[in-house]
């Protein structure tokens, strides 16, 4: 029965882990008005499904990591009790801060779950010495060196952009707008009309869209970020799944239950039905609230949050997605001036309330469990 419960447990958790993080890879497409949300989603899923498969290969270590073992003893890591607690606590945590919108990470929860479970379980005999190595700098130094990351590569390619004389320009965007206006009468009454006038938009974030213009390598310079753009978010979303199922799949691995591979493909498709149904908005803090972008700064960013994710899957470190990626969005909003610097500290609040609430609610549910 606690088998049975474990299983939709964690399917829960990959659910709230697609509807939090799916987005993230695909936020500067949305953000840029390079594409609409249903495309951008719709290559996020498939590209994170991509991802999801592909971690059967390369990510042994990472399922080890956060099984518990060499946090807590193997005889408590290895109950079903203790891991259903996990999966409980961190599913919840992430599932909170989707529905008030707010870019949180999944790595971060297990983390707080983690600690909450074996708390209760052995007291304060959890090895704090392996969960600073091996969990707690990752996620700190992450977004720092994304942050910074973001800034440099964002200044370099504008520096390139202007050496190589590729420049900006704004469309002219005209149309017509429908009013409604009072026409005063004699007998003191007014007559409602509706008149159509023309209407000229320039320069304007909301009516318009900043493109580059000349050629690269004979080829257009619009055309080669758009490329390169939307390559770049398939990478850092085939980069997440990569790093974040194996994560979650540990949670399944109770007693050889299910395999490794039939776990992958279980929390992929969670993955791919949370972000399908439920990551509208946190798209709109990732894509509209940290910062205005356009094209360029949204590949520097992506760029960035890719190459860290990928490394971090490389050497097997524990780094959240979401902690990069938001890194990597601000440091390009630092530079072109415009990140939202309030919605940074709010989202930074949520990363610091994330860990203890995962904690509070690990412990409360493997004290039930236990009894």
């Amino acid at each position: 029965m606690l088998l049975i419960a474990l299983f939709i447990a964690t399917f829960f958790l990959a659910y709230c882990n697609g509807a939090n993080d799916n987005f993230k890879g695909v936020a500067t497409l949305f953000g840029s008005q390079t594409t609409n949300y249903k495309k951008a989603i719709g290559w996020a899923t498939s590209t994170t499904f991509a991802g999801s498969v592909f971690s059967i290969f390369l990510a042994e270590t990472l399922v080890k990591s956060f099984s518990g073992k060499g946090l807590v003893p193997d005889e408590i890591a290895n109950g079903t009790d203790f891991h259903l607690a996990v999966a409980i606590a961190a599913g919840l945590t992430v599932i909170l801060a989707t529905l008030t919108g707010f870019p949180i990470s999944t790595t971060h929860g297990l983390t707080g779950a983690l600690v909450g479970a074996g708390l209760v379980a052995i007291g304060t005999q959890v090895n704090f010495t392996a969960l600073q190595k091996s969990f707690l700098m990752p996620l700190l130094l992450s977004p720092m060196i994304a942050i910074i990351l973001g800034a440099l590569i964002y200044a370099l390619s504008r520096y390139l952009r202007v050496y190589l004389g590729i420049q900006k320009e704004w469309c002219i965007c005209a149309g017509q707008i429908q009013q409604i206006i009072p026409i005063p009468q004699p007998d003191a009454a007014n007559i409602l009309k509706c008149i159509t006038t023309a209407d000229v938009a320039v320069d304007s974030l909301d009516k318009c869209t900043q493109r580059y213009r000349g050629n690269f390598l004979q080829i257009p310079s619009q055309k080669l970020v758009d490329v390169c753009h939307f390559m770049s978010a398939g990478i850092v979303s085939f980069a997440r799944g990569l790093n974040d199922t194996p994560k979650i799949v540990s949670l399944m691995l109770v007693g050889q239950s299910i395999s490794v591979q039939w776990g992958s493909l279980a929390v992929g498709l969670g993955m791919a039905i949370g972000g399908l149904l439920n990551a509208k908005k946190v798209a709109e803090t990732m894509s509209k609230k940290l910062t205005a972008m356009n094209t360029g700064q949204g590949l520097s960013a992506n760029l960035v949050t890719g190459f860290l994710v990928i490394a971090a899957s490389r050497y097997r470190l524990p780094v959240s997605t979401t902690h990069v990626s938001v890194g990597s969005i601000f440091g390009v909003g630092l530079i072109s001036k415009k990140a939202n610097v309030r919605v940074f500290y709010q989202i930074l609040l949520s990363w610091m309330l994330t860990l203890p609430i995962a904690a509070a609610i690990s412990g409360c549910a493997y004290w039930v469990l236990h009894r």
